[in-house]
Formats: C-alpha cells, structure tokens, sequence
C-alpha cells in the first residue's frame, strides 16, 4: 500500500463506525443515490411517527427520490418544524397533520385531509411506537395497555383506515416498523417486545388478506440507530448490558 492511499484510509470515516448522536433531526448535507432519484416521483406516503427519529429520516429519503409526504403524530408543532426541513432539503411537498393512532377519529380526518390535499395516498409507513425501561414487576396494567394501544393497535388503526379509503380498490404498500426484542427476549421491554411481535404477527396476516387487493404488506425491524430518541432512551443501557456480558 502506498503512503497516499494509506494516508486517505486514515482519514475516511469507518462506514462501520455509528454516527454521532444528536439532539434534533435534520436533514442529510449530502446524499449519494442507491436508486434512480425519481424512483417515488409523484407517489404519496403517510408515514407516522414522521416528525423525529426514523420516520424523519424515511420521509427525507422518499422524498430525496421523488415522493410526497404526510407525516402524522400527536405533536404538531415538531411535524410542522420537520415538515419545514423536509420541503427545504428536498423540494417535495410535505403535509403535517396531528393523529393519535389509538384513536380511529382522528386517522379518518388525517386520512381525509391528506386526500384533500394529494388526491392518493400509495405508501404508508406504520412508524409510530412508545417505548420506556421497565422491569416486568414494576410495569403498572395502564403502561403496559398503552405501549399495545400505540404499538400494534395503532398500526392496525392506521393500515385499516388507509386500506379502505386508499388501497381496497387501487392496491398500495404498507411497512411496519418493528422491532428485534422479542426474537430472544430482552430485559425490561416485556411490553414493547410483546406489541412488535403483535406486529410482525399482524403483518402476516394482513399480507394474506390483502394481497388479492395488490397490497404489499411488510415489517423492517432496525436494531438500535444512534442518533434517534429511541437510542437516547434505551440504546446506551443496551450497549452496557452487552458489554457487561
């Protein structure tokens, strides 16, 4: 290996090495395209949870390649500062709307709004997710209720509200964010494990029913990504429980 080449390897970032964590999400300085740049152009996807974290990023990426966007949650003040961001970054239109998943109402009139403003919706990214460190013991009735009532009833409030009034007739896509706790088990996440399984569970048979439909159904389940509120809250008590081992 010549000095040169040496010298530039030292200098580049390990592709293995996470990035730095951050306090707000903002969008990418540069991106290089792994796939056509128009490959969603015109598309629509309703990604909640959208306003932070993961669904920030998968709506930034989408709309990198062409496609529209609502993001949906219970705070409407940070869609609406992330909505800013998205539309400057990409040029793409993106619409904030406020929906609490656990309640079907409030999907409708989102779900409503959103065909006001787009016409169609194609893609719909089941995104958001309440979380906490627990131990099973200490987990009151109430906090394991919301954590299913967030996780796998809203997913199934949201993909049921989209189904029948964007994709029973004209097909769509649908992808769960999941999770990886319950494949071995995990401590202190009974309740966050036992709503993605749900999810992984749902997404099966939601695949099976619909797919005369043409809609797509998946689950992606990401293990913990530096730099989200989720890895703020959890991930580094996951890092130290390995290294303890």
């Amino acid at each position: 290996m010549n000095p040169e080449t040496e010298a530039t390897m030292l200098e580049t970032p390990s592709l293995t090495q996470p990035p730095e964590d951050v306090d707000t999400d903002d969008c990418l300085s540069t991106y290089s395209y792994l796939f056509s740049p128009d490959v969603l152009k015109d598309r629509v996807a309703f990604i909640t949870g959208g306003g932070s974290g993961i669904g920030f990023r998968i709506a930034e990426i989408f709309m990198r390649h062409g496609c529209h966007t609502v993001i949906a949650s219970r705070n409407l003040q940070r869609l609406s500062e992330a909505a800013k961001k998205l539309v400057d970054a990409t040029g793409r239109r993106c619409l904030p709307l406020c929906v609490d998943v656990r309640q079907p109402q409030t999907i409708m009139a989102a779900v409503d709004q959103a065909l006001a403003e787009f016409r169609h919706i194609d893609i719909l990214i089941n995104n958001a997710a309440g979380n906490f460190l627990c131990p099973a013991s200490a987990l009151s009735f109430n906090a394991y209720k919301t954590v299913l009532d967030i996780d796998t009833m809203g997913t199934f409030n949201v993909s049921k509200v989209l189904f029948e009034k964007c994709f029973q007739d004209r097909g769509g896509v649908i992808v769960n964010i999941t999770a990886t706790l319950s494949y071995k088990g995990q401590a202190l996440q009974v309740h966050a494990g036992t709503a993605k399984a749900a999810v992984d569970a749902m997404t099966k048979h939601l695949a099976v029913e619909w797919g005369s439909s043409k809609v797509r159904v998946n689950s992606l389940a990401p293990g913990p990504i530096s730099g989200t509120e989720g890895f703020r809250r959890l991930g580094h008590w996951s890092t130290e429980v390995k290294q303890d081992k």
